[in-house]
């Protein structure tokens, strides 16, 4: 799973500063440059009021934080096939759209 750099992708596709996405979310924007940079782990409380900064459902962010290897071997190559397109919708939906 991939959330700090999604998260920062999420917020610049949005055209959000750190300064900004830490207001909305009721965070500080030094927590978010560390969530970020990998420095540090989100609290799942920190990561649904991060998803709301965002205006992204907290599920969506999940799911476009996976990575192949976060999914069983048994389902990749279905995850492979759809992963490309559900990306593209819910980004399109929930970046594109604001």
């Amino acid at each position: 799973m991939n959330l700090p750099d999604k998260i920062k992708d999420l917020r610049e596709a949005k055209k959000m500063s750190q300064a900004v996405l830490a207001e909305k979310s009721g965070l500080s924007a030094t927590y978010i440059s560390l969530i970020e940079s990998g420095k540090k782990s989100p609290t799942l409380k920190s990561l649904k009021k991060i998803s709301a900064g965002l205006g992204v459902p907290f599920p969506v962010l999940s799911f476009l934080s996976l990575d192949e290897e976060d999914v069983s071997p048994e389902k990749r190559a279905a995850f492979k096939m759809i992963e490309p397109t559900v990306t593209a919708m819910l980004q399109e939906f929930f970046v594109t759209l604001d």
